[in-house]
């Protein structure tokens, strides 16, 4: 058996390669180029070990986020709500997940919708009513769009309210659905 500690040529292209990508994704995210931040705050959040680093996530999610990209402000709410790289702080989870949320994210809007559906739980009368609604609202946007289990979490709520309340539902979801921007 031969060892030797050179590396195969594929491993050696393949790896300056990615050095390569990395280093470009760097200098087009200093440059403000929004994917190329989202893309820094995931490998940031994402990586294991030693690499994975919250604080530079957020940073760079933050920056793209601040520019309408839509996944970075989903994952920056997350952190927020999870307390990674910052302190926890649902009101900022909450506004960033909503932004996210109305401009179309599916995953925001499953998100919005299970928070509203728990705050009907443990709400006052009327406003278990009304977080019921927007809980009704967000889960059928997240369902139209095939979000995996906004389905059944949706009918869920349904069989919780009365026809009034899911009328008003409809009606919120349809305004919501025919009132948004193309997104691109």
């Amino acid at each position: 058996m031969v060892t030797t500690m050179e590396l195969p040529w594929y491993r050696k292209w393949f790896s300056s390669r990615r050095k390569a990508d990395s280093l470009d994704m760097r200098v087009k995210a200093e440059q403000g180029d929004a994917d190329a931040q989202f893309g820094l705050g995931l490998r940031y959040g994402a990586a294991q070990g030693v690499s994975q680093d919250f604080v530079q996530a957020a940073e760079w999610y933050r920056k793209a986020a601040n520019q309408n990209h839509v996944l970075a402000q989903f994952n920056l709410g997350l952190m927020y709500a999870k307390g990674q790289g910052m302190p926890r702080d649902d009101a900022a989870a909450l506004v960033w997940i909503r932004k996210a949320a109305e401009a179309g994210d599916a995953g925001a809007q499953f998100n919005m919708g299970t928070r509203y559906h728990r705050a009907s739980l443990d709400g006052l009368q009327m406003d278990a009513a009304e977080s019921k609604i927007e809980a009704f609202k967000w889960l059928h946007l997240a369902a139209a769009q095939g979000y995996r289990g906004s389905a059944a979490a949706f009918e869920m709520v349904t069989l919780t309210m009365s026809l009034q309340e899911v009328t008003e539902g409809n009606q919120r979801a349809a305004t919501f659905a025919v009132g948004r921007p193309v997104l691109k």
